[in-house]
């Protein structure tokens, strides 16, 4: 039987928590963006990236701010006001060990107004697990209804925490292959660029013979890591060198 209401008691415990007001839900997103951008931000070896990642994550924390307005989670609110104050210090900070150090404090800031509106949007009253005990007719004592009520909270907060890694991961993946794609355009263009360059030597000297331009699609390469894509175009300028040198030694100066 007490198998059978823990049951129950998850499943109406659990849908009241996902039935949440969806500016909760929408807050709960902008601040897990924001986090990212943030944290990538404080990660970064230089002023340039460090400055990019922090303005990137203002319009996570604007939007929060909003939507944390409407979910009337007060206390999420003011420390996602505190950190966004933070983040706007950094395009001014002469240094980075400034920048940096405004983005730390953001960063342990942005954490815990997560936490606290996860601490908002999950049922934290007695009420809600009397409901869900009314509704499937059990009589366990009032000692027995706390325990179950705590543990229904460790499970909904375990569940929250396992979709911010999850959203976090999704972020990465996205921002990985986005650096992916342009690496591989700035190598192309940098092999076309080389090319071109030849040719005009060739050219110069009355060589009717030229190097081909690099037209591949190279789609293929965004399943590999970055330090391999940069070693296969390492070894294609090192090819495309090697034909270049042996064209120029068939040139006859007459």
């Amino acid at each position: 039987m007490k198998k059978i209401y823990l049951f129950f008691l998850i499943f109406i415990v659990y849908s009241e928590f996902q039935g949440q007001n969806p500016a909760c839900t929408d807050a709960d997103s902008n601040l897990i963006y924001a986090y990212s951008n943030v944290k990538d931000s404080y990660e970064s070896n230089n002023i340039q990236h460090l400055k990019y990642y922090a303005d990137k994550s203002l319009k996570s924390f604007g939007d929060a701010k909003i939507n944390l307005k409407e979910c009337g989670c007060d206390a999420a609110f003011e420390l996602a006001y505190n950190a966004m104050e933070l983040i706007e210090k950094v395009e001014k900070a002469p240094t980075y060990e400034d920048g940096r150090y405004f983005v730390k404090k953001a960063k342990e800031i942005t954490q815990n107004s997560i936490t606290e509106l996860n601490k908002c949007t999950i049922p934290k009253n007695t009420e809600s697990v009397a409901t869900a005990t009314e509704r499937v007719g059990n009589d366990l004592d009032a000692l027995q209804q706390e325990k179950e009520k705590l543990e229904q909270q460790r499970l909904a907060l375990k569940l929250k925490e396992e979709e911010i890694l999850k959203k976090l991961d999704a972020q990465k993946s996205k921002e990985l292959q986005l650096q992916k794609e342009m690496l591989i355009k700035e190598h192309k263009a940098a092999l076309n660029l080389n090319i071109s360059t030849c040719n005009k030597v060739l050219k110069t000297y009355g060589s009717t013979s030229e190097l081909p331009s690099y037209d591949k699609n190279d789609t293929d390469l965004l399943s590999e890591n970055v330090e391999a894509i940069k070693a296969y175009y390492l070894n294609i300028t090192k090819d495309i060198n090697m034909t270049y040198l042996e064209k120029l030694n068939l040139i006859k100066i007459n």
